[in-house]
């Protein structure tokens, strides 16, 4: 057995329309699939030019989860007690963290230098955290 890709992560979102303009808005990724399935709205979005790794915007419910499990995921989600967790890199950290701060992002940690490279953290409307870094060339 050989595993090839990871192509798909999933965070949870409170607000798929409201995801989507800080994603897109202001994050600057791309929408790849938005599909009602009826019984969910499958919404996935990518850092521009790359298809083959999706990032799941889902709104805690069916399928995954029956209501009473839902509801206790949207309360921990609410009280930023149950964020996911995504890395993104960039060509220059300080630039674009200068751009996200112009844009209102919610800034967790400033440009740090570290052993790999620089980065700082932002964190979503949702409380899912995210770190965005420029790494040293190895």
């Amino acid at each position: 057995m050989t595993l090839n890709a990871l192509t798909r992560s999933s965070i949870y979102v409170l607000d798929q329309d409201e995801a989507l303009d800080f994603y897109v808005g202001k994050l600057g990724l791309e929408v790849n699939t938005d599909v009602d399935l009826g019984f969910m709205r499958w919404l996935t979005v990518n850092v521009p030019g790359d298809k083959g790794r999706e990032i799941l915007l889902e709104k805690p419910g069916a399928p995954a989860l029956d209501p009473a499990t839902a509801e206790q995921v949207r309360e921990l989600l609410s009280k930023g007690a149950m964020g996911g967790w995504l890395c993104i890199t960039t060509d220059d950290a300080h630039k674009t963290y200068e751009t996200l701060v112009a844009k209102g992002v919610e800034i967790t940690d400033e440009p740090t230098e570290k052993p790999y490279g620089i980065d700082f953290g932002i964190r979503d409307p949702f409380g899912n955290k995210i770190r965005i870094g420029q790494m040293r060339e190895s």
